[in-house]
């Protein structure tokens, strides 16, 4: 084989090796929203449930879910962290290759160590995240959720109203998929369970 035929043989097995590759994962069966390309990578500046400064490059190498809440939250952020937990318990082994990031929109009132107690209270594989409220509001933003606090009651308690998307990252911290508090357990574990196994 003349070596200029040659050349343009590999050249084209390569060109086909590469478009059956995007073609598999395009091909991945998702069973949550698929935002592939609709949302930024993960990227932020806060600190976590130790006192300890982190960003979106220190959880690469893991899927990552992300969820905005708080501590006081008194029914869809207890309920939604079981329910992640729940996920990760029947994803078994492999969900050590996860975290559960869950960012504050209350600073105010969620201190490192109140959030370390509480997330740690539904799973180990979970962190705490809080900042400056200029922080937390620009990354709430980078991913279109909304927070809002409201009128504080004669006790001085007040709520938080906010989004409830989960948001899925893969291990090199990009957008891949965006479930609901009501995404049923075997989807959730279906897709984490692709993300962790895929490695995409």
């Amino acid at each position: 084989m003349k070596p200029l035929r040659l050349v343009r043989l590999v050249l084209l097995l390569g060109v086909a090796l590469l478009l059956a590759a995007c073609h598999r994962e395009e091909a991945l069966p998702w069973r949550l929203t698929n935002i592939s390309g609709h949302m930024p990578d993960l990227d932020f500046q806060l600190t976590d449930d130790n006192g300890k400064p982190v960003t979106g490059e220190d959880y690469r190498g893991k899927v990552v879910l992300l969820y905005f809440g708080y501590t006081h939250c008194p029914d869809v952020c207890p309920l939604t962290l079981a329910h992640l937990h729940a996920v990760l318990q029947r994803v078994g082994p492999k969900a050590d290759g996860a975290r559960i990031l869950f960012v504050s929109v209350d600073p105010a009132r969620d201190t490192p160590a109140i959030m370390h107690a509480y997330v740690n209270a539904f799973d180990k594989r979970a962190v705490g995240l809080t900042g400056t409220p200029r922080a937390l509001e620009a990354l709430s933003k980078r991913y279109r959720s909304a927070f809002t606090r409201e009128p504080s009651q004669a006790n001085g308690q007040y709520e938080v109203s906010h989004s409830s998307a989960i948001y899925l990252f893969d291990r090199q911290g990009r957008a891949r998929l965006l479930a609901t508090p009501a995404a049923s357990q075997d989807d959730l574990v279906h897709d984490l369970y692709l993300l962790l196994e895929t490695g995409t």
